[in-house]
């Protein structure tokens, strides 16, 4: 937190519960942020809709929780959205957005998780833009988020494809400068797209 304050706006802030993934990460009731910053809580828990209030009680922008976990999301979703709170579903990268479909009125974001799931790193395999594309057909409205293996190089790539927030972890905190790593993505997202021939 204290290498992006400088610069970040909004963070995406990770809980693990060492079940849904291999390791565990904050508790939370140990998740702050800077108030200025506006935060999305990505929930990877087997069971997140046991702690619905202490997540609502944090107060973020977004609520993200896993298509894959366990329990009612329906109940989960009209509760945060009663505390003025926007709903988000992670879909991992072998689930399909089909599994989301009949929920779709209820959910205001997607998160397409490219990554492993608890770790920073790994590769944005750009061929799950295809659940993008379904998706926006779907619901035009709907927020799209990516997550994992974001960099300078693939990051217009994930935007032309209809992603619209960009979850960026290892590139900005493996950098010698994350401030620096912060404003090379900024400025690859402005250059002009350039296709292979």
């Amino acid at each position: 937190m204290q290498q992006i304050m400088p610069f970040a706006t909004q963070v995406h802030i990770d809980l693990a519960d060492g079940v849904f993934t291999p390791v565990k990460l904050t508790p939370i009731d140990q998740v702050r942020w800077p108030n200025y910053m506006q935060a999305d809580i990505h929930v990877m828990y087997q069971e997140p809709f046991r702690h619905t209030r202490a997540l609502i009680n944090l107060h973020p922008r977004l609520i993200i929780v896993h298509a894959e976990a366990a329990g009612d999301f329906v109940a989960f979703a009209q509760q945060v959205h009663a505390a003025g709170i926007g709903v988000g579903v992670a879909l991992k990268p072998e689930s399909l957005p089909q599994m989301i479909e009949p929920a779709l009125d209820l959910i205001d974001h997607v998160l397409i998780f490219s990554g492993h799931l608890g770790h920073f790193g790994g590769e944005a395999n750009t061929h799950l833009l295809t659940k993008v594309l379904y998706l926006r057909r779907l619901k035009p409205s709907l927020e799209i988020g990516w997550d994992g293996g974001i960099n300078a190089k693939n990051i217009k790539t994930l935007a032309s494809g209809g992603v619209s927030v960009l979850n960026v972890g290892g590139y900005i905190h493996h950098a010698p400068n994350p401030e620096t790593a912060y404003e090379n993505l900024l400025a690859a997202l402005t250059q002009p797209h350039r296709r292979s021939i």
